[in-house]
This record gives C-alpha cells, structure tokens and sequence, in this order.
C-alpha cells in the first residue's frame, strides 16, 4: 500500500512562493503518475498539475502555467510543487495523488488516481 504525505504549506504573502513536498512510503513512488490537486471549502477539487512515471511529461492548469513546476526524485520517493508568485486565489488545501497508470493527457481526471495524501493548507493573502 502506498502512503502519500504532503508538507510545506504555509501563509504567505502575494507574491511570494512555496515549496510543496509529497512524500511517499509503502512503495516506490517511480512506479506512479503524480497529480496535485487543490480544493477550496464549498468548491470542487481543482487539478492543477500532473507529472508522467520518469517525470518526461509535466501537465499544468491554465491557472498555474508559467508560475508553478511539478518535479519529482524517484530515488528520494518524492514529488514537489513550487509555487511561485503566489496570489489570494491560490489559497486552498493541496493534495498530491498517485495512479497506477502513467499520467498523460488525462493526469486531471481525479478518479484516475489511487491514492492520496492528507493535505496541506496554503493561504496567500494581500
């Protein structure tokens, strides 16, 4: 079984950036597409960035292209998030998640995904 554990949340102020690690343990983490996802209380869960098994294919959201980078270390078990030139509207509870299958053009669908961490707040203020 896999185990999926966020850290690095935080408040910040706009324009400012964070780090966002998923750590995993169970299981190799090479063997998963990664996905992060986001979720706003009395909102649906937004998918805002995905990475394939060898980290050779990144997928983004329009409303983080160009500022935030999905990677990943498969020798350290770990998917990131940097976030940068963050704003107000960025703030939610981040989730990574995992899939069995290879994340590709489908990495928003978050039914495709087995596992999930438990979250991480991120608040961005003005």
């Amino acid at each position: 079984q896999l185990q999926l554990v966020e850290s690095g949340g935080g408040s910040v102020q706009s324009g400012d950036s964070l780090r966002l690690a998923c750590v995993a343990s169970g299981r190799r983490l090479a063997y998963y597409g990664i996905g992060w996802f986001r979720q706003v209380p009395g909102k649906e869960r937004e998918a805002i960035s995905g990475i394939s098994k060898s980290a050779g294919g990144t997928y983004y959201a329009d409303s983080v292209k160009g500022r935030f980078i999905i990677s990943r270390d498969n020798v350290k078990n770990t998917a990131y998030l940097q976030m940068n030139a963050l704003k107000p509207e960025d703030t939610a509870v981040y989730y990574c998640a995992a899939r069995g299958g290879d994340s590709g053009s489908n990495w928003y669908y978050s039914y495709e995904y087995d596992y999930w961490g438990q979250g991480t707040q991120v608040t961005v203020s003005s």
